[in-house]
This record gives structure tokens, C-alpha cells and sequence, in this order.
């Protein structure tokens, strides 16, 4: 399917990178990162930095923010922002709790990506068909969210052995996948602390024990929604309508329909992603568990560029600060002081030799400043460490937010007939 643009439409021309190069460009970044977090363990002397416990933490910890930033990509490439992806959420922890309990963790899951999927059909609902601002509906789901599942929690699990009114019972867990003699040849890498060596130890270790199979099927959904999205008539019709809907609709498309459904997969996407909170992030439903992942996983999508790849590579970063956050590593993040002072070193001589010297000056400072913290003390005040995975959307944001490109009408209300 070829995109017309309508006579008198001016279209800019924005060169796309290939397939090829955005993979070898995201490897690059992650061996980069590999490498540095080898050398922050050594200089440091930090082991729990990229430890099995840490990592294992920072994975758990990174799948519900990527399946968010998933349902986030889905929708704004149909050109709806999805601000109610926190509240999706919501409600997917909550069909998880309930279902979960009473059959079974198939019926769990299920039943999350069902009320995600109402989520995403009542904002499809709002901006589709009745023209609402994206913001205001996407906010409004969110409010509603949270008090109805504050309201049913109290309806559903009060009465539950082991229950309450904010929380379920213990759900059961998915199966999980371990293969114990590599368990043992990577903890005994892991515990020898060579440089890269160990630390490539302690990242096979984590693939190789007590690995949950709905972390396998989320890596698996993110593969598949990129196949979709960019090597399918269906998902170059959704982005079509996310890019230039007059177009698409002279085409024949249902731009409708096409926004319709993608919001909806969004939402479902979303609830799944709250089932892996209540499900293998911690025992069972609680009110409030989300803490804003909603909003963190569309941070890592707008991080990655509208793209599964580098979505992928936000949510690790943000879920890995998280994770420092949740097992009280003050060292950790201490540690990552150093290492968040030399990479502001670097982007400033990047930005330097682009001629932003604005930005470079910028970077230089907040290196510095960095650098300074980490010499002059020896632990991180503890109310830092829980702003820590925050504080990281903010500033990989800011650093990264000058190569970014959006869906061209994304946000913006449509309604057949009119100039896209």
C-alpha cells in the first residue's frame, strides 16, 4: 500500500533509517552499556551493580513498564495518545487479582488484557468517535480507574481467606524455566568478579534460572508487534492513519476502525501488563501497585523513538534504576553517580562537536555536578534512591528528546473528510 498525499498537502521530507542500521545502532548502545557498567563494578568496587539479584530485579521490573510503553507504541501509531495507559494498568491488576484467584492464572491474564482492553475501548470511545482531547480523556480514565478499582477491590476481596479491602489473596505464579548445571557455571563466572567475564555471567545466569514464562511471552509480543506494525498491510494501515489519515482514507481505509482497534490492542497490551505486576512482580493485587508505571512505560516509548527496539532499551534503563530503588542499593546507585558524570562528559563532547554548545555546556555542568557528589560523599541520602527510576526519565529525556520523531498527526483530533 503506497500513502497518495493529497494536491496542495506539503509533506516534509524525513529521511528513515534502515531496519539495519537502527538494530546496529541499538546493539552498539547496549554493549556500550555492558561495557560501562563492567568498568563501574570495578572501579567502584559496587558488585551488586550488575549482580544475578540485581539484574533478576531489574528484568521483573523492566517487563510491566515495557508492555505499558508497547500499548503506548500501538496506539500513537494509529495516532492516539494514550495518556490512560497508568489506569489500563490499573484495572489489569485488578482482572488479574480476580480472576487469577478464582481460576487460575491463564484466566488471570486473560482477564487482565480484557478489562485493559475496555480501558482502551472507552478511550477509543472518547478520542475516535466523539473527537475528545486525548489528554483530557486519557487523564480521566486514569481518575476513574484507580476509584473503581479501589471500590471493587473492596467488593471482590474482603471476605477472601488471605484477602482484604486494598488487596487479593496470593495468586498463583506462571511456570518458570531453569536449567541448573548452566545455574552453576554461571554463578561460579559470576563470583570470580573478572572484568566483563562475570558480568556476562550474572546476565546469562539470569536467562538460565527461575525465568517466568510470562517474561518470555512479553519479549515474545514485542517481536510480534514490530512484525505487525512494519512488515504487514495491517500495521502499514495503522500507521498510515497515525501519519496521514486524509491520505490513508483517500485510499479507502476505515481511518476510524484502524484507530479503533489499535487503541483498543493498546489498552489490552496495558492490562497485560498489570497482570505481570500483580502476578510475578508480587504476590497478588494491591491497590496502588502500579506507581505510575503507565506514564514511566510511555517515557521509554517516546525514549525509543516510536520503535519496539529501542522501547525495549528505555524500559531496562528506567526498570533497572527502579529496581536499585526496590532492593535498597544506596551503593548501586552511588556508584552510578560516577558513571552518570562520565556519560554527561561524553554527550557533551558529542554535542560539542555538533555545534550545540548550548547543550554541551549544559552536559559539562551536570557531569561535574555528578562527579563532585560522587567524591565528596560516600552513600546516597535514601529519599533519593526512591526518586532515583523518576529523576532517570527526566534526564534520558532530556538528553535524547532532540532525535525524536512522533507520529505526524499524533494527538490530534480527526474527523472524516477534513485536512490531516
Amino acid at each position: 500500500m503506497s500513502v497518495v498525499v493529497p494536491a496542495g498537502t506539503v509533506q516534509p521530507s524525513i529521511p528513515e533509517e534502515p531496519p539495519a542500521g537502527r538494530v546496529t545502532r541499538w546493539l552498539t548502545y547496549l554493549l556500550i552499556g555492558f561495557v560501562g557498567l563492567s568498568l563501574l563494578r570495578v572501579v567502584t568496587g559496587a558488585d551488586d551493580l550488575d549482580s544475578t539479584g540485581a539484574l533478576r530485579a531489574a528484568l521483573v521490573a523492566s517487563v510491566p513498564i515495557a508492555l505499558a510503553g508497547l500499548g503506548g507504541l500501538w496506539a500513537e501509531r494509529a495516532g492516539v495518545v494514550n495518556i490512560g495507559l497508568e489506569g489500563m494498568m490499573i484495572v489489569g491488576t485488578l482482572g488479574a487479582g480476580y480472576f487469577g484467584y478464582h481460576y487460575g492464572v491463564v484466566a488471570g491474564l486473560l482477564g487482565a488484557v480484557m478489562f485493559g482492553a475496555i480501558g482502551g475501548v472507552l478511550h477509543a470511545l472518547a478520542t475516535v468517535i466523539f473527537g475528545v482531547d486525548h489528554i483530557v480523556s486519557g487523564v480521566a480514565i486514569n481518575i476513574i480507574a484507580a476509584g473503581v478499582a479501589a471500590f471493587l477491590a473492596e467488593s471482590w476481596f474482603s471476605e477472601l481467606e488471605g484477602g482484604g479491602p486494598t488487596q487479593s489473596p496470593p495468586l498463583p505464579k506462571p511456570p518458570t524455566i531453569t536449567i541448573d548445571p548452566l545455574v552453576d557455571v554461571f554463578k561460579d563466572l559470576e563470583d570470580k568478579h573478572w572484568f566483563l567475564v562475570s558480568d556476562l555471567g550474572s546476565f546469562l545466569g539470569v536467562l538460565v534460572d527461575r525465568m517466568s514464562s510470562l517474561t518470555i511471552l512479553a519479549f515474545a509480543l514485542v517481536a510480534i508487534s514490530g512484525w505487525i506494525l512494519w512488515r504487514t498491510p495491517f500495521g502499514l494501515r495503522i500507521r498510515s492513519v497515525g501519519e496521514s489519515p486524509t491520505a490513508a482514507e483517500s485510499l479507502g481505509v476505515n481511518v476510524y476502525l484502524y484507530k479503533f482497534v489499535a487503541v483498543t490492542i493498546s489498552g489490552a497490551l496495558a492490562g497485560l501488563g498489570g497482570a505481570y505486576l500483580a502476578i510475578v512482580s508480587s504476590s497478588g493485587y494491591q491497590n496502588g501497585m502500579t506507581l505510575g508505571l503507565g506514564y514511566i512505560g510511555l517515557a521509554a516509548m517516546i525514549f525509543g523513538n516510536w520503535r519496539p527496539g529501542g522501547l525495549l532499551l528505555g524500559a531496562g534503563i528506567f526498570g533497572y534504576t527502579r529496581a536499585i530503588d526496590l532492593r535498597g542499593g544506596t551503593d548501586s546507585l552511588h556508584a552510578l553517580l560516577l558513571g552518570i558524570g562520565v556519560a554527561l562528559v561524553v554527550v557533551a563532547v558529542v554535542q560539542f562537536r555538533r555545534g550545540r554548545r548550548t547543550q554541551a555546556i549544559l552536559a559539562v555542568v551536570g557531569g561535574a555536578a555528578f562527579t563532585l557528589w560522587y567524591f565528596t560523599t560516600d552513600e546516597v541520602p535514601s529519599q533519593f534512591t526512591g526518586m532515583a527510576p523518576y529523576v532517570t526519565t527526566l534526564l534520558v529525556l532530556a538528553l535524547f528528546s532532540q532525535k525524536l520523531r512522533m507520529p505526524a498527526t499524533d494527538g490530534q483530533v480527526y474527523r472524516k473528510g477534513s485536512a490531516g
